[in-house]
């Protein structure tokens, strides 16, 4: 068996990492879960890449179980041919293409692998036991048989398992949906009981707001699930939200970090594993909203079943949702939409609209949500005055707010998200020195 924590942590000597206390004392890094995303497999010299970073965890006496995506692009292709091939392709058949992305990625990966002298042996989704629910395109996970990975471990194999895929109770092979791969490394990981679950992709971690918006974000060592489920909830793409939802149930510690660099990434865990609070850790921004507005609803009990049964029967997800209460006896009701099914969206309200009553429908596509999350807000008063005042000193109108118990998010004009996004970033104190 492997040695203890110390094998994993040896690359981290004398690093950020190593002065953070995770509470694994006692917990020996023996079986580690490594998972690739699509830019980490992209050509043949990237999936060389990943093996080296593959041997050099199991050249530590660790045993290793690599989850990998198909290659960047790869996935859009197949969904395109699929349309050459049908103007409404199956989805059953579509799912059947669609994973032999993560097939190709996994066998190549082995290949390289045992031509470097290293037990390893590839694993589709159903030879995983991944098994999910029949929803083809968006299955979700209801249980990982560990029989056959533990088997290969075991026996000191590098298992290689294709990632996105699973298979449903009557045999049927699917997909769990875009980032399904995150999920599919988190839920081996737990059901494996393994010690880490790294996520390895194109950026070194998880920053306190897109770097690419604000020249002084900086990563984040650690955040904890809540935080992390918040921000994948509101535009931060670096995980899956799905995965998170996993790793937070069953206590998975995962490591986000790069395929490109050896440097630490940021570690998501509980909230109670001795970790720093912030009052407000990151500053969100996400463009994919659009906002419907019904003006002049009737005021009377079923009115908003009526409106957002249709909606929710359409397969689109309701957002943020706001009412104002007229003094005669109407009401105007807002909410946001993904952009991309604002014109579904926007015909439903029309027709709801003439059925109950309502005045008018409006839209706007032109908006961003922007919002400031922390586990620390739960202890703080003053983040929605210091939020609100910072937007105000920006010249910023607020259009929508809403809140949970660790963020608030605003609705603004969209050409004006990226100031907004800066500006809360200084006044939050989280400019890196």
């Amino acid at each position: 068996m492997a040695q203890p924590r110390e094998a994993y942590w040896k690359k981290c000597k004398g690093s950020r990492l190593e002065a953070l206390n995770f509470n694994f004392q006692g917990i020996n890094m023996s079986l580690i879960v490594q998972k690739f995303g699509g830019t980490s497999v992209v050509d043949i010299e990237r999936i060389k890449n990943v093996a080296r970073r593959v041997t050099t965890v199991f050249d530590q006496d660790n045993d290793v179980v690599v989850i990998l995506s198909a290659m960047a692009g790869v996935t859009d292709n197949l969904i395109k041919l699929a349309g050459q091939a049908s103007a409404a392709p199956s989805k059953r058949e579509l799912d059947v293409l669609l994973a032999t992305g993560e097939q190709t990625t996994a066998a190549l990966l082995a290949m390289i692998l045992k031509d470097m002298h290293y037990p390893a042996q590839s694993l589709l989704g159903y030879q995983a036991e991944v098994v999910t629910d029949g929803t083809f395109g968006n299955a979700r996970i209801l249980g990982v048989g560990t029989r056959r990975i533990k088997e290969m471990v075991a026996k000191k194999k590098i298992a290689v398992v294709a990632g996105f895929q699973g298979c449903d109770p009557k045999g049927n092979i699917t997909t769990l949906g875009r980032g399904g791969s995150d999920t599919s490394a988190v839920a081996i990981a737990s059901a494996l009981n393994a010690d880490m679950c790294e996520i390895y992709t194109d950026v070194d971690g998880i920053y306190t707001t897109d770097p690419n918006i604000c020249a002084r974000a900086r990563k984040i060592d650690k955040i904890c699930y809540e935080e992390m489920l918040e921000m994948a909830s509101l535009g931060a793409k670096v995980l899956q939200i799905r995965s998170v939802e996993v790793a937070k149930k069953y206590n998975v510690h995962v490591h986000v970090r790069s395929s490109f660099s050896d440097e630490e990434g940021t570690m998501v865990v509980s909230e109670d594993s001795g970790m720093e609070r912030l009052v407000v850790s990151g500053i969100t921004c996400n463009n994919n909203e659009a906002r419907i507005t019904l003006r002049k609803v009737p005021d009377r009990p079923g009115i908003a079943a009526s409106i957002f049964t249709p909606i929710a029967d359409a397969g689109i997800q309701v957002d943020m949702i706001v009412q104002n209460t007229r003094s005669n006896g109407k009401n105007d009701l807002t909410f946001t939409v993904p952009v991309e099914n604002f014109d579904m969206a926007l015909e439903i309200g029309n027709k709801v609209a003439a059925e109950i009553g309502a005045e008018e429908v409006l839209g706007d596509k032109n908006i961003a949500k922007v919002s400031v999350v922390g586990v620390g807000m739960k202890n703080h008063s003053g983040v929605a005055a210091k939020m609100f005042g910072t937007l105000a000193a920006e010249n910023i109108n607020i259009r929508l707010i809403t809140t949970s118990e660790i963020r608030i998010s605003c609705v603004v004009t969209e050409k004006y998200a990226e100031l907004a996004v800066r500006a809360l970033h200084t006044a939050f104190g989280l400019d890196k020195e």
